[in-house]
């Protein structure tokens, strides 16, 4: 293994983990959150509540790892990458954990209780703002393996 794949590796760990969670999200945005408005509201709650049960399977365990991967990233920032970088990435991700955790978490638990259209469009609504932030993280990290790799091409 060479010293650029060595030093990038918590590079290639955040572009995997949050390539994964932008195609997740752009998914749920796009097509999921607004299909829950067809499901039958007569049985909401248990939809909402296996809803959560298998998407946390899938998603926790993937978020985690991106929390590890910029944190791991800030601390062995590959060559080439401006210092800036990987705190700005990091910031992106703290503000995608503040809306899960204040916006998105307090409307599933609200469907959780019983369809409820205002909670579904604040659901919908709300969620925009984490479709942004990972997006603009991917882009971010995108950039820094650019750098990275033009920095590992001309030493």
């Amino acid at each position: 293994m060479t010293a650029f794949q060595t030093r990038s590796a918590p590079l290639v760990a955040n572009l995997v983990t949050t390539a994964f969670m932008v195609g997740l999200i752009w998914f749920v945005q796009l097509v999921h959150y607004p299909l829950m408005a067809g499901w039958p509201h007569d049985e909401f709650g248990a939809w909402e509540a296996r809803h959560r049960e298998r998407t946390g399977l899938v998603v926790v365990p993937v978020m985690l790892a991106e929390g590890a991967a910029a944190a791991w990233l800030v601390l062995c920032r590959p060559n080439g990458v401006p210092a800036w970088l990987p705190w700005a990435a990091g910031l992106l991700l703290l503000g995608v954990w503040a809306s899960t955790f204040l916006l998105q978490v307090p409307c599933h638990e609200r469907l959780g209780q019983g369809w409820d259209e205002a909670t579904h469009a604040r659901l919908v609504a709300t969620n925009w703002l984490r479709t942004l932030l990972w997006s603009l993280r991917l882009g971010l990290l995108a950039a820094a393996a650019m750098t990275s790799r033009s920095a590992a091409e001309t030493a």
